[in-house]
């Protein structure tokens, strides 16, 4: 499974709120909303987020195995 805790983890540690991923860098509220229900993302929108936030994929999401 997929989780974008580190998301979460990277905008907190960068002092980046959801507001000014919204209004400052241009990223839908709908792309904000996906992510935090955990619903999957393009690979496009991936990479708009880590130029946004100059961090990695890693910083975005990771791999979770199924319990």
């Amino acid at each position: 499974m997929i989780s974008y805790r580190p998301f979460f983890e990277t905008l907190y540690r960068k002092g980046i709120t959801e507001y000014h991923l919204i209004y400052k860098f241009g990223f839908s509220a709908n792309t904000i909303h996906r992510i935090k229900k955990g619903q999957p993302m393009t690979t496009k929108t991936l990479d708009a987020l880590c130029a946004a936030l100059d961090c990695e994929v890693s910083d975005i999401l990771r791999y979770e195995k199924d319990e």
